[in-house]
C-alpha cells in the first residue's frame, strides 16, 4: 500500500507523541522510560493496532546510527577525573565480562536446546554461542538512560565504572557476534582469524577514535563560522566520519566513536555546552525512534514458542551468568572492590536496544535459527528493563551504596565558557559566613574572586560592597583560574 509522504509523518509525529505521554505515565511508577518506548510500539505494531513494519535492513541501519551518537555522547559526558580510578576494572569488564558472559550463557543455551521435546528450540554450539553474544553487553543506552533519570548517587565509584563499562562493552558484543556469523556461513574460523580480527578491530578503533578526536578538537576551535549553530551540525558529521573511516579501515567502528566522545568532552572546545544540549535532544530522539522502532519491527505472537527458553535464559544470566563473569573479571583487583559493589554491578547488566538491534545481523545473514534468536533476545531485554531496570534504586538502597545527591548548583542559569579562563561557584550565606562580616567588602575574598550576583529568595541582586548580607542568601562567585 502506497502511502503519502504527508500520511507517513502524521502517523511518525503521533507515534512518537503517544509514546512520550507513555513515558511520563511510566516514570510515575518507576517504570524505565525506554521500556516505555519499547512497549508503544508493541502496542501500535503488527499484533496491537495493526501499524505493519517489518523491514529488519532499515531497523539495523536506523539501529546503528542511533547507536553510533548514543555512545558519542555518552562519552563525552565521561569525566576523565571520574573514570580513570575504576578504568582498569572498567575495561576488565567491557572486554573479559562480554566473553564470559557469553561462554557461560552459550553453554547453557546449548544445554537447554537439548530439552528441544519441552522448549520447541533447537541450537547448535555456535549457534547457542551466537544467541548469547548478542544479549552479552549492558546497553548503553539504557544504563545512561536509568542512571541519570533515576538520579542515583553510587558510592565507590560505581557510576561512572558502570557508565564505562556500557558504553565500552558493546563493541566487544559485536565483534563476537560478527565471528560467530562467519563461523556458522564458513563452516570455521582458525584461531589465529579470530585473535587478529580482536587485534585490528580494538587497536584501529582505539587509535583511530583518538586521533580523529583530536583532530576534530583542533577543527572545531580553529574553523571561524558566523552561524553558531553549525558547530554542533559539524560534530554530527564528525561523529559518522569516524565511525565509517575506522570501519572502512577493519576496525571497531562503535569503539572509535566513544573514545572520540571522551577525547572531545575531556578537551577544551568551542561552544561545549552547546554542542552538548544538542546532542542531548538528538540522542533523546533516536532513542525514543530506536525503541519504537524495535518495539514494531517484533511480533509479539512469535515470542510466544520461545517464552520458556527466553524466561530460562534470562533467570540464568541474570543470577548466575553475569555474577560469575563480574566475580571473575574482577578477581584482580582484589578487595579494592567491595562484595556489595561487585553485587550491585552484577544486578546492573541491563539489556536494551543494542542487544535487539546485534539480533538482527544473524537475520540479516540467513543463519539458521535467526527469528528464534532475534525473539528470544527481545523477551530477554523485556524482562531485564523491566525487573533490573525498576529494582535498579531500590537494590542499590538494599545494598547501602547509596548517598545523597550532592546540591545542584544550577541556582542563576549562567555558565561561563572555557576560554573565559574563569570559573563559578555558589555560595550558601550561613551565621559562619555573616560572622566575618555583614557585607561584601568585609568578607577578605581571595584576590581573583568576585561577587557578580546574589539571590535572596525569588530576587536577583547584583551587588556592590556596600550591600548587607542575610541569612540565606545565594553568591556567586567568579574566580580566575591560575
Amino acid at each position: 500500500m502506497n502511502v503519502s509522504i504527508e500520511i507517513g509523518l502524521l502517523v511518525s509525529a503521533f507515534l512518537i507523541f503517544c509514546s512520550i505521554l507513555m513515558s511520563k505515565t511510566g516514570y510515575r511508577f518507576g517504570i524505565p522510560t525506554l521500556l516505555m518506548f519499547l512497549l508503544a510500539g508493541m502496542l501500535f505494531g503488527t499484533d496491537g493496532l495493526g501499524i505493519q513494519f517489518d523491514d529488519v535492513s532499515v531497523a539495523q541501519h536506523i539501529g546503528m546510527v542511533a547507536l553510533c551518537i548514543i555512545l558519542f555522547t555518552g562519552g563525552m559526558d565521561t569525566k576523565m577525573e571520574d573514570i580513570r580510578p575504576v578504568l582498569s576494572p572498567g575495561v576488565m569488564l567491557a572486554t573479559s565480562g562480554v566473553f564470559l558472559t557469553t561462554l557461560f550463557c552459550g553453554l547453557f543455551v546449548y544445554w537447554v536446546s537439548g530439552w528441544q521435546l519441552h522448549t520447541g528450540v533447537g541450537f547448535t554450539l555456535i549457534g547457542s554461542l551466537l544467541l548469547a553474544a548478542t544479549m552479552s553487553s549492558t546497553d548503553s543506552a539504557s544504563v545512561f538512560n536509568i542512571l541519570r533519570s533515576q538520579q542515583i548517587n553510587l558510592k565507590h565509584n560505581l557510576k561512572p565504572m558502570l557508565e564505562l563499562e556500557s558504553g565500552s562493552n558493546d563493541p566487544m558484543a559485536y565483534l563476537l557476534t560478527i565471528i560467530l556469523i562467519q563461523c556458522l556461513q564458513a563452516g570455521g574460523v582458525s584461531g589465529w582469524e579470530i585473535l587478529w580480527s580482536f587485534l585490528l578491530q580494538f587497536v584501529v578503533g582505539i587509535a583511530g577514535g583518538y586521533l580523529l578526536g583530536r583532530l576534530s578538537v583542533w577543527l572545531i576551535n580553529r574553523v571561524s563560522l558566523k552561524n553558531a549553530e553549525l558547530y554542533s551540525i559539524m560534530v554530527l558529521c564528525f561523529i559518522f566520519i569516524i565511525y565509517c573511516s575506522v570501519y572502512l579501515l577493519k576496525g571497531n567502528g562503535y569503539l572509535a566513536v566513544y573514545i572520540a566522545g571522551m577525547v572531545i568532552g575531556n578537551s577544551r572546545l568551542f561552544k561545549k555546552k552547546e554542542i552538548g544540549t544538542f546532542l542531548d535532544g538528538m540522542t533523546w530522539l533516536l532513542q525514543i525512534v530506536m525503541f519504537l522502532m524495535l518495539g514494531l519491527l517484533v511480533n509479539p505472537h512469535e515470542m510466544l514458542p520461545v517464552m520458556l527458553t527466553a524466561v530460562l535464559v534470562s533467570v540464568f544470566m541474570t543470577f548466575v551468568a553475569r555474577p560469575l563473569s563480574v566475580w571473575l573479571s574482577l578477581l584482580p583487583f582484589g578487595r579494592k572492590i567491595t562484595n556489595k559493589s561487585k553485587l550491585f554491578i552484577s544486578w546492573v547488566g541491563i539489556r536494551g536496544a543494542a542487544p535487539i538491534i546485534f539480533a538482527t545481523y544473524p537475520v540479516m545473514a540467513q543463519v539458521d535459527g535467526a527469528s528464534q534468536i532475534f525473539n528470544i533476545v527481545f523477551f530477554v531485554t523485556l524482562i531485564s528493563l523491566l525487573f533490573q531496570g525498576m529494582s535498579l534504586s531500590w537494590v542499590a538502597r538494599k545494598l547501602g551504596l547509596t548517598e545523597p545527591l550532592p546540591e545542584k548548583e544550577d541556582n542563576f542559569g549562567i555558565e561561563l565558557t572555557e576560554d573565559v579562563g574563569s570559573t563559578l561557584r555558589e555560595v550558601l550565606c550561613t551565621e559562619e559566613l555573616l560572622q566575618r562580616g555583614r557585607h561584601i567588602r568585609e568578607l577578605s575574598l581571595p584576590e581573583g574572586t568576585l561577587v557578580i550576583m546574589i539571590k535572596r529568595g525569588d530576587r536577583y541582586i547584583v551587588p556592590n560592597g556596600s550591600l548587607e548580607l542575610m541569612l540565606g542568601d545565594r553568591l556567586l562567585l567568579m574566580i580566575h583560574n591560575v
